[in-house]
């Protein structure tokens, strides 16, 4: 372990003994209780229901000024996400990131000793200085005199974690710890429903798109459940890929593709975008447009601006190959603008949540022309009219599958293309 680590025997456990003072109102405890068992009916949202959770609590008379929920979860970026709710202040979303947990400031958290030994820790903060914990000096200079964690065993097994501190003078009481303590039962229970909640949406959204996620979650589960939409489609792939692909290692190759996919994802997702698909080194994405084109020029320009940014991120792309550096690595990337089917295709159980149609089989067309004609970016002429800029006339072309050739735009800025002349 890394820092200052904490000693769970410094802390008292569960078995606290009880304490004379007066009780909390243990019907309105209990009102607590029934509410939680109920659902919490009255706030579908997390940061709602821990608001009115932590206020109805305080109605019964325990004081507290924060609480603290730690959950685990299932996310390629995050190891975690905290939700703290501040009394007057409402509640606060972070994030753990993945390697944290090796880090001093959780290590020297008591928090450690709830995920690792599964129970509950108490620190009082008054007129003590009995844990070495920065955290505990932390919250003794912001005024808090007493200090719970417990934990949240979940149905599976898992281990998650809550806190709870007051500022109150004297530390929370005896009966005000056993207020708590029976809350968490339900409250455990309904943190699980929200987590399991959060958790499918998280793998939804990296694994589908947050729109194909959000349609999955309402119910489009059935194949064939599908609608239209119109779009500006983005279809890329990079160039070379498949001497690469002999040429190194599988674990260079995905590292490569990683690389080179951070170059394009957040520049389609900052412009409105929604990735569905990467097919090897091809990636699929699209930028919905109203149904009556109201908003066409303004999604294009959106698009336009995301394809600019991708190709300078790809061109300052380069790995390193044991003593050799890679660079100068291009893509290709055709833009046009039409209807598509979108929704569940698959056979048996499998489905594939994707977008079909002649719109997108045109964009595939296009981007083999961008490769003939060395160019990064290419458009069709329905992209073109609506992105609004100057473009340069690269001429017909027929196309596979397409009864009348496609005339296609290439950027100004790409002046030095060369390749086989359009149709004439």
């Amino acid at each position: 372990m890394l820092g200052i680590t904490l000693d769970p025997a410094a802390f008292v456990s569960a078995k606290i003994p009880r304490m004379s003072e007066p009780t909390v109102q243990t019907i309105s405890v209990n009102s607590v209780i029934d509410w939680l068992a109920d659902g919490a009916r009255s706030t579908p949202q997390v940061d709602l229901f821990m608001t009115e959770t932590c206020e109805r609590l305080v109605d019964c008379g325990i004081p507290l000024w924060r609480v603290g929920v730690f959950v685990r979860t299932l996310h390629p970026s995050m190891l975690g996400r905290n939700f703290v709710w501040r009394s007057g202040e409402g509640v606060s979303v972070g994030a753990i990131s993945h390697g944290d947990e090796r880090e001093d400031f959780f290590l020297t958290s008591p928090l450690a000793i709830v995920f690792e030994h599964g129970r509950e820790v108490r620190q009082r903060l008054i007129g003590t200085d009995a844990s070495n914990s920065p955290f505990f000096a932390e919250m003794r200079e912001q005024g808090a005199t007493d200090y719970l964690a417990y934990p949240l065993l979940m149905s599976d097994g898992t281990i998650h974690a809550c806190s709870w501190v007051t500022r109150d003078n004297g530390g929370f009481t005896g009966a005000q710890l056993d207020g708590i303590r029976a809350v968490m039962p339900s409250l455990t229970r309904m943190i699980e429903i929200f987590l399991l909640r959060r958790t499918a949406a998280g793998l939804l959204d990296n694994y589908v798109g947050a729109g194909a996620g959000a349609r999955i979650l309402a119910g489009q589960i059935r194949r064939g459940h599908t609608e239209t939409m119109n779009a500006a489609i983005w279809l890329s792939d990079l160039r070379g890929f498949t001497p690469l692909s002999d040429r190194l290692s599988p674990e260079a190759v995905v590292e490569i593709l990683n690389r080179y996919f951070d170059c394009q994802v957040p520049a389609i997702l900052d412009h409105g975008g929604e990735v569905l698909k990467f097919m090897g080194d091809g990636l699929l994405a699209v930028f919905p447009i109203a149904a009556d084109d109201s908003d066409a020029e303004a999604v294009c320009a959106r698009v336009l601006a995301a394809a600019r940014k991708s190709r300078e991120s790809v061109a300052a792309m380069t790995y390193a190959d044991g003593a050799d550096t890679l660079g100068s690595f291009r893509f290709g990337l055709a833009l046009h603008v039409g209807k598509v089917l979108y929704g569940n295709i698959g056979g048996g159980n499998r489905l594939d949540f994707t977008c079909i149609g002649p719109a997108v089989n045109l964009a595939a067309r296009i981007e083999k022309i961008a490769g003939r004609l060395n160019r990064t970016i290419v458009a069709s002429a329905e992209f073109a009219h609506h992105a609004g800029t100057d473009w340069a006339d690269l001429g017909h072309f027929s196309v596979a599958g397409f009864a009348a050739p496609e005339r296609v735009y290439g950027l100004p800025d790409e002046n030095t293309a060369h390749g086989p002349l359009a149709d004439k």
